[in-house]
């Protein structure tokens, strides 16, 4: 996914990054090392997405007890000059962000309902189409001043989620961007809720062989591993078809001695090439002995 974002004189074209978070649920009774809440064990999952090749950039694993926004630091580490952050306000943190702002790096985030400001500038006199505020604002609270004591952008826009116009805030550092951008940006962000759920639910993270942190903790590492993987080959095979049915060919042939490539470039079409067949002798029917491949049999 490339961003095109709109500037006042021109369009720029750059890397953006989404970060979030989701929690799997896990069994209490048996996973002391992960309580969450009451009779209840969870393990989460922090990633830095980037939103150009729908890959994970940087992924922390480790119990739900953390707040989201303790990660922020270690997730943002790697982001350079130039680039762009994704977030929802759960991990806001206005001493991390201001240290986003002085090396560079332009943010997006939704603005908490509570979030005392002052407007020191209207960059728009009036409504204009979604667009209903975009002014350069300053935080009151002495504490948020401290932190963050340069001037933010505050953009109220009619955001639609689920057929319906809902009226949102998003703060950024950024002023050149057009404000319809700055929505825009925030929309993308939903790309890693899709992630997550191609994660869950299509490479099945949610049943575990072990119950231990480190067992925990390899099979979701597992699990991100393999997501890269199939990503890789669905991009050099120009794969046309879902995420999902990649895994799910993939799986059915995945004890067979094939060459992946060739798989990936006859399905689906009519080249004249050979085609998969059932074997009968796989679903182990009475009658139909297994084939032996490559022994000595008498």
């Amino acid at each position: 996914m490339s961003l095109c974002l709109l500037t006042g004189s021109s369009i720029v074209q750059s890397a953006a990054y989404q970060r979030d978070s989701t929690t799997i649920a896990l069994l209490a009774n048996s996973m002391d090392w992960a309580k969450h809440r009451w009779r209840k064990a969870a393990a989460k999952c922090h990633l830095r997405l980037d939103l150009q090749s729908f890959l994970p950039a940087c992924a922390i694993v480790e119990e739900a007890g953390h707040h989201d926004d303790t990660r922020a630091r270690q997730l943002c580490a790697g982001l350079q000059d130039g680039e762009i952050a994704l977030f929802d306000k759960a991990y806001v943190n206005f001493d991390h962000l201001y240290e986003l702002a002085c090396r560079g790096v332009s943010w997006v985030t939704r603005a908490k309902d509570n979030m005392s400001f002052r407007v020191v500038r209207k960059l728009r006199s009036k409504p204009e189409g979604k667009v209903l505020r975009d002014d350069l604002i300053v935080l009151k609270t002495p504490k948020s001043r401290k932190q963050y004591p340069a001037r933010l952008r505050r953009v109220v826009m009619l955001v639609e989620i689920n057929g319906k116009e809902v009226e949102m805030a998003f703060i950024t550092n950024n002023v050149q961007w057009a404000a319809s951008s700055v929505g825009a940006l925030y929309q993308a962000r939903w790309g890693i809720e899709v992630f997550f759920k191609q994660i869950k639910q299509t490479l099945k993270v949610c049943d575990f062989l072990g119950h231990s942190k480190e067992a925990i903790r390899w099979q979701l590492w597992s699990a991100l591993l393999l997501y890269v993987l199939l990503r890789y080959q669905s991009q050099e095979r120009a794969w046309p078809h879902s995420f999902a049915r990649l895994f799910t060919m993939i799986r059915g042939v995945i004890w067979d001695r094939i060459h992946l490539p060739d798989l990936l470039d006859f399905y689906g079409t009519a080249r004249g090439r050979w085609r998969m067949r059932a074997a009968p002798e796989a679903a182990f029917l009475p009658g139909f002995a297994p084939v032996s491949y490559g022994t000595a049999t008498g």
